[in-house]
């Protein structure tokens, strides 16, 4: 009897395994970022979460989208939603200061608590791996053209869309497709 219990057990353990396998993780959730504030983050802390990446610039003409961004999070973040923002100086060198200087920027002027990451680039030879899976890897993949752009993901950690620049993150459709998001469809 005590052999079948121990076949049992490896056979299970095996199916486990396969399982997992069959299953990885999705890529998005195997980086790991700095915090605006110095520490580091695995984006695998967001598992299960519908996600609003965005590459921001505070000295860019759509700045005040962080308003907007702020708005979204907090309409929706009880729901399992979050807002990361990723500071990058990519585009007019609208992003010029420090982590600390960018910190303190969106939390006075614009009231940001969503999650800041320390500045990055987000395009060119030294484009982070983040973006270089969300700009050539990804279902959404494509260039970031300017500031602002975003990518909706999914709980399962699926990039399922990209948005543009100009495309307000309260814009109705793009509630809509949060709140559909949210709702796992």
């Amino acid at each position: 009897m005590k052999p079948n219990i121990a076949l049992t057990l490896v056979v299970a353990f095996l199916f486990c395994a396969q399982d997992r396998s069959m299953n990885p993780t999705p890529k998005l959730y195997t980086f790991s970022m700095k915090t605006i504030g110095g520490s580091m983050k695995s984006l695998g802390e967001y598992k299960g979460k519908v996600l609003l990446l965005v590459n921001v610039a505070s000295e860019c003409g759509y700045t005040p989208q962080y308003k907007d961004l702020e708005a979204v999070y907090r309409k929706y973040k009880e729901k399992g939603f979050a807002v990361l923002g990723f500071p990058a100086n990519n585009f007019g060198g609208q992003e010029p200061g420090t982590d600390e200087q960018i910190r303190e920027f969106c939390t006075t002027t614009y009231g940001v608590t969503f999650d800041l990451f320390s500045k990055i680039s987000v395009k060119g030879e030294d484009q982070h791996p983040l973006y270089a899976y969300l700009t050539k890897e990804s279902p959404a993949a494509g260039e970031v053209k300017w500031n602002f752009q975003k990518y909706l993901v999914d709980r399962s950690g699926q990039v399922v869309r990209m948005l543009p620049t100009r495309t307000k993150p309260t814009d109705p459709e793009v509630t809509a497709v949060i709140e559909q998001l949210l709702a796992g469809q």
